[in-house]
């Protein structure tokens, strides 16, 4: 019996951690898109979030982790609805043209986290998935109207490299494209390439 109480503040400290690192996350999430990761101190972060810095520091050591576990959220969340739409979209050229966008969005949202990471970023096993959704797709349309076939694994580097942030903050701060002409360019290189 007097084990029940230390059960139940061990469940409630659990439940306080958990809170307290979804809402640090949040916060940093706010407080980075409207500032840049550069402009906000972790002293900021937590004390937006309405917690000690020991709380802070106890969930992530430094912003890298912090920044880190931010892109990681966010590269799960497109997973799980990828792997959700890939169940109920037959097609996949339309789910390539999808898929395209979604990860163009991912990039446009995480910009600043990605910037970070240098060329290591483009094989990271996260990014990785990335490209090996494109191949499983291009291998899964019928290019036999063609007349001659198109090296799959060129062309799934090519729209691979376009999803790179380096590429994307190329186009939005050098030519003044906005992230839905990037998009539209995914759908229109897509379908030449597809018809």
């Amino acid at each position: 019996m007097n084990d029940l109480p230390m059960l139940n503040q061990s469940r409630a400290n659990r439940s306080d951690a958990a809170r307290n690192r979804e809402l640090l996350l949040q916060t940093a999430r706010r407080l980075f898109d409207e500032q840049g990761v550069d402009a906000v101190p972790m002293s900021a972060v937590a004390e937006a979030a309405g917690v000690g810095k020991g709380t802070l520091y106890r969930h992530f050591p430094n912003k890298a982790v912090l920044c880190e576990t931010l892109i990681h959220e966010a590269q799960r969340d497109l997973q799980e609805r990828t792997f959700v739409k890939l169940r109920q979209q037959p097609d996949p050229a339309v789910m390539l043209h999808w898929f395209l966008r979604e990860v163009s969005v991912f990039v446009y949202a995480n910009a600043a986290f990605l910037r970070t990471g240098g060329m290591e970023i483009m094989i990271h096993p996260a990014h990785g998935w990335w490209r090996q959704t494109i191949r499983a797709l291009l291998g899964r349309i019928d290019f036999s109207h063609k007349p001659t076939p198109p090296d799959l694994d060129v062309l799934t580097d090519v729209l691979y490299l376009m999803l790179d942030v380096r590429v994307q903050a190329f186009q939005e701060s050098v030519r003044g494209w906005d992230l839905a002409r990037i998009q539209d360019g995914f759908d229109s290189l897509l379908d030449t390439l597809i018809h």
